[in-house]
């Protein structure tokens, strides 16, 4: 979003300086999509490595977490593999990992409640 203390005008300038300050490439770029359309001045997006979850955690964080809390010998590179991505579904709220999520509590407490073992 363009800055509010500057007037139309004056965004206006410092929205065609760095236009002329870019390359030949980011120019056409920007031609493409429509000079119009672009807003050099919006905010950047969250990388997706510092999104959070709900503990406040990021992805590397928690994986870490939970990894170091198993025994290093006890567990694959899938298992690793499968567990980063469980997380990273879950930071992302992804409808086909929190499927996944739901079954395996409900398994977890199926296997429980007949006596079984959990895995």
């Amino acid at each position: 979003m363009a800055e509010t203390h500057f007037s139309p005008e004056e965004i206006e300038e410092r929205k065609k300086a760095i236009f002329d300050a870019m390359g030949k490439r980011g120019q056409r770029q920007i031609t493409k999509m429509g000079y119009d359309k672009w807003d050099p001045f919006q905010e950047p997006k969250d990388p997706i490595d510092i999104r959070k979850d709900k503990t406040k955690r990021t992805s590397q964080q928690l994986i870490r977490e939970f990894l170091t809390a198993i025994d290093a010998d006890e567990y694959s590179n899938s298992y690793a593999q499968g567990a980063l991505e469980m997380c990273l579904g879950i930071i992302n709220e992804e409808e086909k990992i929190r499927g996944m999520f739901d079954f395996g509590q409900w398994y977890t407490r199926l296997l429980e409640e007949e006596g079984h073992d959990p895995l």
